[in-house]
């Protein structure tokens, strides 16, 4: 008898082969290399997050309402009624005309410069009427009632300011940076990055509303995987490709994510770094679980007709936003750590009140008042206040001239941006603007200083987050408001 040869071992595949020499002899010489650098650096090893915040948070999560265009700070919650006293004269005729010192308006940055963003120079009076409201007597325009009865609950910051005098300022407001200086990721993503889920059926940062092309993106460098996730308020659809175009079982469901998990993972196995496909398998995931818990959290049949009436669901005019802000209340509800509301987009925004200003800002405010403030008294209501953060804000004010014979232009050196709940204080205001409301005066801060806060609310600092090759400036960390923080 002849002696049988040895078995030998199953052949490799070609491609788990030229993936694991890679792996091999490759990874011997990058890990002997990182390992030299790592002892050349005196420098503390870098760690990614852990999900963990760094202090102890007083907030949750972070409901973000941005209304694009530029709301009127004179006109909503900082009056001015010496733009009124010398409406039709010229800044040079008041006793203001420093506020154009060519020193105070060098902090305009410009992409390209165009007909808007520019000075206006005659006094254009106030178009709505004033009021105090609440026991903190805080003064807010007649066209947000419902917001100004929440006023005790509001911490206002009288004082922002910022470089982009053009639509770019939207980006500015979300991530930081001027679009001159590059792609960044916008606070959200920041948020996404730093902490862990508070449930896995939910996806941690989502998007509503339309965006501009130049405000589309999230995460940038990050990676992927902090990007938002773009929601519909609508449970039969509420995001891309999340159901098939035809009936499908459950096995045949089962069996297509098997087979997606195998494909995936022989791919990781030849990109074991990829960021884009660790983002893609996650979203798959996600995707998988969300089939079934985002129409649930969609669905507002189990709310009471008074709440739906709350929020304006069953008025034409507030029911696309109010549904926005009912839905934002349940996915807080549920554990959803950031979710971004932009309001009006479609060319340069809704509330860009170029001409006809006091018509844009009454159909702008009756759309998003009711449904803002019925947002600040449901939470509370149900015990979410104290742990959710409220941001009400914009890309940037507009001029106390006029622009033509009814509008206001773009304007980046004063604006007002609130904050309610998540550990601040209430019923109070920060900052000013000068009398005409031109410059921020005292307390001036720039949009990265409400970064700033809302990372502390979390736990989050910042200088912590950040990752190799991708220091940060000072002014984009900023610092957070103390003087409204409980």
């Amino acid at each position: 008898m002849k002696t049988p040869l040895p078995s030998l071992p199953p052949r490799l595949p070609r491609r788990a082969f030229l993936a694991d020499l890679g792996m091999g002899f490759t990874g011997l010489a990058l890990g002997a290399m990182l390992q030299r650098d790592a002892r050349a650096s005196s420098a503390a090893a870098w760690s990614p997050p852990t999900g963990l915040p760094h202090s102890r948070a007083k907030a949750k999560s972070v409901i973000w309402l941005f209304m694009n265009g530029g709301v009127s700070h004179m006109e909503s919650f900082d009056p001015k009624p010496m733009l009124t006293k010398y409406g039709g004269k010229t800044i040079a005729e008041t006793p203001f005309k420093d506020a154009q010192d060519p020193k105070k308006l060098a902090i305009e940055r410009l992409v390209v410069p165009d007909g808007n963003g520019n000075q206006r120079n005659t006094l254009y009076p106030l178009q709505i009427g004033f009021q105090k409201h609440g026991q903190c007597g805080l003064e807010v325009s007649d066209w947000f009632p419902h917001i100004a009865r929440n006023a005790d609950k509001l911490a206002v910051v009288r004082s922002m300011w910022t470089t982009d005098s053009n639509h770019g300022a939207q980006t500015q407001f979300h991530s930081g940076r001027h679009m001159n200086d590059g792609d960044y990721p916008n606070l959200g993503a920041w948020v996404h990055y730093g902490l862990g889920s508070l449930n896995d059926n939910l996806p941690q940062f989502i998007s509503i509303g339309n965006r501009e092309y130049w405000n589309k993106r999230d995460a940038h460098y990050l990676g992927p995987a902090h990007d938002a996730v773009p929601l519909r308020i609508d449970p039969s659809n509420p995001l891309d490709f999340s159901r098939p175009e035809r009936p499908f079982t459950a096995d045949a469901q089962s069996l297509g994510m098997d087979l997606v998990h195998q494909l995936n993972a022989l791919r990781g196995v030849e990109y074991p770094q990829d960021p884009a496909l660790a983002a893609r398998v996650a979203s798959y995931e996600l995707a998988f679980r969300m089939q079934r818990s985002v129409p649930e959290v969609l669905d507002f049949a189990k709310e009471s007709e008074e709440t739906k009436k709350l929020y304006g669901i069953d008025q034409p005019a507030t029911r696309d936003f109010g549904m926005q802000l009912l839905a934002a209340r349940r996915f807080v509800e549920r554990g959803v750590r950031f979710i971004q509301i932009q309001h009006g987009a479609g060319g340069a925004g809704a509330w860009d009140a170029h001409g006809g200003l006091k018509n844009n800002h009454t159909k702008n405010a009756l759309a998003v008042d009711q449904p803002t403030g019925a947002l600040l008294i449901d939470l509370e209501r149900r015990g979410l206040l104290d742990e959710t953060l409220v941001v009400f804000a914009t890309e940037f004010g507009r001029t106390p001239g006029s622009q033509g014979s009814d509008g206001r232009d773009h304007h980046i050196f004063g604006f007002t941006v609130w904050m309610a709940g998540g550990g601040l204080k209430r019923g109070v205001v920060h900052g000013t603007t000068d009398e005409i409301g031109f410059h921020a005066a005292e307390n001036r801060h720039y949009v990265t200083d409400i970064h700033a806060t809302i990372l502390q609310q979390l736990g989050l600092d910042s200088r912590r987050l950040e990752i190799p090759g991708r220091k940060r400036l000072e002014i984009d960390h900023g610092k957070p408001i103390s003087e409204i923080i409980a």
